[in-house]
């Protein structure tokens, strides 16, 4: 049972696990594959249980090590799949084509980067993170983050006309 002003394992499972599966997702591509990856990251902090919740911000930690976890993962090197997302069960008037294009044109762009540079685009952007806690999430100096982001966009810009005429 937790104490008061603690959470149990269970209840951070259930109020952080949205929030990871989304990080997980922008940065792996795949629905099945964050899903793998939130839920390694959750069978080793549930061993690391005692620790984790004498942290004053156990939701950050369990999102440092879910890049972290990420950026080591080997099976994702062997994965060169690009993700379509799932059809909307509902019809409804916006044109789903034209939008689904972008999101696969964002993704197809964002997985021809280095897997650092994406994470910290994914960080920054997604997941809004200032630079100084996104050095904290993987573990460099913040200027390396600001080179990364620069490294990354500047990709990202290139890598667009070529994805423009697809």
């Amino acid at each position: 049972m937790a104490t008061e002003g603690t959470l149990s394992f269970d209840e951070l499972v259930v109020s952080t696990e949205r929030r990871l599966l989304r990080l997980g997702l922008m940065l792996t591509g795949g629905v099945h594959s964050a899903e793998d990856l939130v839920q390694t990251v959750f069978a080793r902090a549930h061993r690391k249980w005692d620790r984790i919740q004498e942290l004053d911000n156990p939701e950050a930690y369990l999102r440092t090590m879910v890049v972290n976890e990420f950026l080591s993962w080997r099976r994702l090197l062997k994965n060169r799949e690009l993700s379509v997302a799932e059809p909307a069960d509902v019809p409804s008037g916006e044109d789903i084509g034209a939008r689904q294009a972008q999101r696969d044109a964002a993704w197809r762009l964002l997985a021809q980067l280095p897997r650092q540079q994406r994470a910290v685009l994914v960080l920054r952007y997604y997941e809004d993170l200032p630079d100084d806690e996104i050095a904290a999430v993987l573990g460099c100096a913040p200027g390396t983050v600001r080179s990364n982001a620069a490294r990354g966009l500047a990709a990202l810009r290139n890598n667009l006309p070529a994805e423009e005429e697809r």
